[in-house]
């Protein structure tokens, strides 16, 4: 494996088978009424996105030189940060900011503990968001420091988990220009690649994102992606059968872009592979008390493993233990892929569904040949067109600012 990057992060010291619905007449009216109410709704929901674009294109338009302005620089270090991916787009971060620091906290009422429920993911989306921090920082010519966990991880009731304390210096020369460049046009891809290969040049520089705590394991054969793809077939429709951890994920599910830009949060059906009328009816049967629930968890589920089919490569990240301050790593790790793979030109989606259950970590550990390790996050990686950017809550709402 190629050795870590300059600005990699290190740790701190310290089977069910897809079936074919059978339809009723009164199953089949449903759909159809469903598909046309969507066909006459979806050319005003259309108009209303294009009103908003040039808003929500804002939101991921970082200055290209700190500013000179204290809080205006805080501002911008922040807006890089929340352009980071998250579990289910839930976001769950807030920021402390003080004159000498800037804290990064986890936003417990934004995590998913039935899903979720040893934070992993939320710590991984806390450590893209630091990564992007990050990033942001050495492109402006600061030389920033990360203290880890500075007050452990027990939180005292009425407190929230500080993750990370960043300070930082002046007069650095510039770094990480090419990932900081790709921060407002990082996208995840939903959407089939095609399955056109990775270059070993890209592969290798992808690699090299990669610190030496944590291990980044390739698979582009085509017929191991395939068999891949089954696993997350089956980790898929695995997950949507728990009631109460499928009612959690579809709180965050938004049926619509107008929806998700109002709450500045969530994930559309589109943003799940489901895409069109049926797409739509799929995403609204997720909910565990649906009568077509079966139906649109096996549409998830089919959709799910086509797309990982087309992939052109998949990366499985691994540690030798779960941790918080390993998982905090590995999103920052991810986040640096993330960034290089945009940087190339290249599409990228993290797939968390086989990282829920410890019997598809294991199927993934075996398949990748990294027995023994621990899977933080499987990602698959191609060519496709970028979708729109997803929505984000503003800085004012994620930050408290402190005087003193």
């Amino acid at each position: 494996m190629e050795g870590p990057s300059e600005g990699a992060p290190r740790l701190p010291e310290s089977q069910p088978e897809f079936t074919t619905l059978t339809l009723g007449r009164r199953r089949f009216l449903i759909l159809l009424g469903g598909a046309a109410t969507y066909t006459a709704l979806a050319p005003r929901a259309g108009w209303a996105g294009k009103k908003l674009r040039k808003e929500d294109a804002s939101v991921w338009t970082l200055p290209e030189a700190l500013p000179a302005n204290a809080i205006d620089a805080m501002r911008a270090l922040i807006g890089a940060a929340i352009l980071a991916p998250s579990y289910w787009n839930a976001q769950p971060w807030r920021f402390e900011v003080d004159p000498t620091e800037l804290r990064l906290t986890l936003d417990a009422s934004r995590t998913l503990p039935a899903c979720d429920p040893d934070q992993g993911f939320a710590m991984l989306s806390l450590g893209a968001a630091l990564e992007n921090l990050l990033v942001a920082a050495r492109a402006y010519g600061l030389q920033p420091t990360v203290q880890y966990l500075p007050f452990g991880t027990n939180v005292r009731h009425g407190t929230s988990l500080v993750v990370a304390r960043v300070t930082w210096l002046p007069g650095d020369e510039p770094r990480d220009r090419v990932l900081f460049a790709a921060l407002g046009s990082r996208r995840t891809n939903a959407d089939h690649y095609g399955g056109r290969t990775i270059t070993m040049e890209h592969r290798a520089q992808l690699l090299a994102q990669v610190p030496e705590d944590l291990r980044l394991h390739w698979l582009d054969d085509r017929n191991e992606i395939h068999r891949v793809a089954r696993i997350v077939r089956d980790a898929t429709d695995a997950i949507a059968s728990d009631e109460t951890a499928q009612a959690e994920r579809f709180g965050w599910l938004r049926l619509s872009d107008g929806s998700a830009r109002r709450t500045g949060d969530g994930v559309t059906p589109e943003r799940m592979g489901l895409g069109g009328p049926i797409g739509w009816l799929a995403a609204r049967a997720l909910h565990p008390r649906s009568r077509l629930h079966g139906w649109g968890s096996g549409s998830w589920a089919h959709e799910a493993e086509d797309t990982v089919r087309s992939s052109g490569a998949l990366a499985l990240l691994t540690a030798p233990r779960r941790s918080e301050a390993t998982a905090i790593v590995a999103g920052q790790t991810y986040e640096r892929l993330a960034l290089q793979a945009t940087a190339f030109g290249l599409s990228q989606q993290p797939l968390t569904a086989p990282i829920e259950s410890a019997k598809h970590r294991a199927a993934l550990a075996t398949k990748f040949a990294a027995t023994g390790e621990e899977p933080l996050l499987l990602v698959r990686l191609g060519h496709s067109k970028p979708p729109d950017p997803a929505p984000r809550r503003a800085v004012a709402l994620v930050s408290t600012w402190r005087n003193s």
